[in-house]
């Protein structure tokens, strides 16, 4: 068959799903569809924006409050929630207000937070049910397109495809041979593409290139680290690679906001990190992995 690809405005960014071989029998466009479907589905259950998402039904509940929501959605915080605890509160949903305060998100104030509530304070009831134990706000951003792109594929697969990749804004997965290189953008120029080699499964990449913006005197971007609630350097570019995106997507996080601390967060579950700085001139960059065997695909 001749590769197909097809493009639409999701997630806040681009989602391009491409198919380049199916099993006999299988339809490329109609996996291409059914996939889309599933992304769409995900950004309905899932968007801060939505006011009808299951994360605007939570955070609008009162504490103790049972909300009906979708499997989806519970997976996706079940899985936020273990990298909160293997990171030791790095990573964490929970960081909606201070999101709000740098003006990267609407202020969504149905209730006063509590001061203290955290990723702890989130209590999944069966594969539907979600309990906020303590007065707080969630944003699955961080997290949350990488699950869509893990869905996808999941889609594709069930439909026969063999061979084809999702990448939604830099949260990139490939199943059969994926596309090659992979091109990270310069943290500094995003238009300068650095090429790399190295095989995949998943790789998810954070940066503040296109969003940052001026805050008491200061750029700053919407990566946080959640223990002080403070952003991360502008002007850097974390990418993960491991075995699928919703892990990966919710590493660049950890690694923006403590690059020696996680290490062991991504030894747990498999993963390997690539930071670029900019060295302040805009043009060459310094390189930071995770492991050394990660700078072999660096071309």
């Amino acid at each position: 068959m001749n590769p197909m690809r097809r493009a639409r405005p999701l997630l806040g960014t681009l989602v391009e799903i491409g198919v380049r071989q199916v099993r006999d029998g299988a339809c490329a466009a109609r996996a291409i569809t059914a996939a889309f479907d599933v992304v769409g589905e995900v950004q309905a259950r899932m968007s801060f924006h939505e006011e009808d998402s299951d994360v605007s039904r939570l955070n609008r509940a009162r504490p103790g409050a049972i909300v009906a929501v979708s499997p989806m959605t519970v997976e996706v915080l079940r899985h936020a929630r273990d990298v909160s605890r293997v990171s030791a509160g790095v990573f964490d949903v929970t960081v909606a207000p201070r999101i709000e305060r740098l003006g990267f998100l609407p202020a969504r104030g149905h209730w006063g937070v509590e001061p203290g509530a955290s990723w702890r304070d989130i209590e999944t009831l069966g594969d539907d049910r979600v309990r906020l134990r303590r007065s707080l706000r969630i944003d699955l951003g961080g997290i949350a397109k990488g699950y869509a792109v893990d869905a996808a594929i999941a889609a594709l697969q069930a439909r026969g495809v063999v061979a084809g990749h999702v990448n939604a804004g830099g949260d990139l997965r490939v199943v059969g041979d994926g596309p090659s290189p992979l091109h990270i953008r310069h943290p500094a120029v995003p238009t300068t593409l650095l090429p790399f080699t190295r095989g995949f499964g998943a790789v998810a990449t954070s940066a503040g290139y296109y969003q940052s913006r001026r805050v008491d005197e200061a750029r700053v971007c919407p990566l946080l680290d959640a223990r002080s609630g403070r952003p991360v350097a502008v002007g850097r570019s974390i990418t993960v690679f491991g075995t699928d995106c919703m892990t990966a997507d919710a590493l660049t996080k950890v690694v923006a906001a403590d690059r020696r601390g996680s290490v062991t967060v991504l030894d747990h579950f498999g993963a390997e990190a690539l930071v670029l700085e900019s060295d302040g001139s805009g043009g060459a960059c310094r390189l930071w992995a995770s492991h050394p065997a990660t700078l072999e695909g660096v071309a």
